[in-house]
């Protein structure tokens, strides 16, 4: 069965922008419904989907974080020559990295931060969640069980120099977190794996924003925007947006 990947999408509202992105294996499917709720509270959303994420995991390995980053600053620039000037940056997991490493580069309205793995110090965990995406991905394909693990067993000799490239920027984005003074929002599920669990306060007491929050959520893992929580989420992502001063010059 042939998969059609998710695309990228943009959702108009009003004349505040939000920039929306996902995380590494997941898709613009994970952020849908925030963005949905944030088009009917007035925002006009983007979000991009990066280059090798939707399709097979040894599409996936063939791309790096330097595409995904180059797909993120086209997402920004494409608002900017829509005419949005007011921009605010929504990210979760690695696209909370990336989010952050906006907040640090870019003039942007606010910044919120999703269960990023800042604090990752290597690549443990990577390979795992591509792993488990290419199992459930070959299984919607309709594979055979015969087939998944030969493919599987291919991908574990793919060379993954990629996953060492996500390591090293998300180091450097952890490295300049002081120059984020935009009001930042930092959320975490409380049942996610202990590094996010880690990086979170790290994140909050790191940024150099006057105007900055933290909330957890105890009912939530790793993807909060389709969790148990997902509608508070949405909410309390919308009312932080809502909160902050758009008239302000970046």
């Amino acid at each position: 069965m042939k998969i059609v990947a998710p695309k990228s999408f943009t959702l108009e509202g009003g004349s505040k922008a939000v920039l929306l992105l996902h995380g590494f294996t997941g898709s613009t499917k994970d952020v849908k419904r925030l963005g949905k709720h944030l088009q009917d509270r007035g925002y006009t959303v983007h979000a991009p989907m990066y280059k090798g994420h939707g399709g097979s995991p040894e599409e996936l390995l063939q791309t790096g974080p330097e595409d995904w980053w180059n797909d993120v600053v086209a997402g920004y620039n494409h608002l900017k020559d829509q005419g949005y000037e007011d921009i605010a940056v929504v990210g979760i997991s690695l696209g909370a990295v990336f989010s952050l490493r906006v907040g640090e580069e870019f003039p942007v309205k606010g910044v919120v931060s999703m269960c990023a793995p800042i604090k990752r110090e290597n690549t443990d965990g990577l390979f795992d969640r591509l792993y488990d995406y290419a199992k459930i991905y070959k299984s919607f394909e309709g594979k055979t069980r015969e087939q998944i693990i030969a493919e599987l067993e291919s991908l574990k000799a793919t060379p993954k120099g990629s996953l060492n490239d996500i390591q090293k920027i998300t180091e450097e984005t952890c490295e300049d977190l002081h120059e984020i003074t935009a009001p930042t929002l930092v959320m975490q599920g409380a049942l996610d794996a202990p590094i996010y669990q880690e990086s979170a306060p790290f994140i909050y007491e790191q940024v150099d924003a006057e105007e900055k929050d933290i909330i957890w959520y105890k009912e939530s893992g790793h993807i909060i925007t389709t969790g148990k929580e997902r509608d508070k989420v949405c909410e309390d992502v919308t009312d932080f947006l809502d909160q902050i001063d758009w008239s302000i010059a970046n």
